[in-house]
């Protein structure tokens, strides 16, 4: 799921924590990042919002897990206006 939003673009995503390495793979409609960190304390959310920063080259304070929390199954908002960075979110998770 891809949302587009006055604050940017939110993504619906499923996290398999405690994988080999971090990484993104889509299945059909379903994106699933993997993330090497265990769900615990907190780790896991962190490790996913420095991943995909890493990934995207944008600042972690552009990335907030707004849905999902404490579950594999999260929504992620990008805030941004950069058109192209919209762009190249949508290709990457669509």
């Amino acid at each position: 799921m891809i949302k587009r939003t006055n604050q940017g673009l939110i993504v619906g995503l499923r996290i398999s924590p405690n994988a080999k390495k971090n990484e993104i793979i889509k299945d059909g409609d379903l994106i699933k990042i993997k993330i090497t960190a265990q769900p615990i304390d907190g780790k896991a959310n962190k490790t996913l919002i420095e991943f995909l920063s890493k990934k995207f080259k944008i600042p972690k304070t552009s990335i907030k897990i707004v849905k999902g929390e404490t579950s594999k199954e999260k929504s992620v908002l990008f805030i941004t206006g950069n058109e192209e960075l919209i762009k190249l979110l949508s290709e990457s998770f669509g």
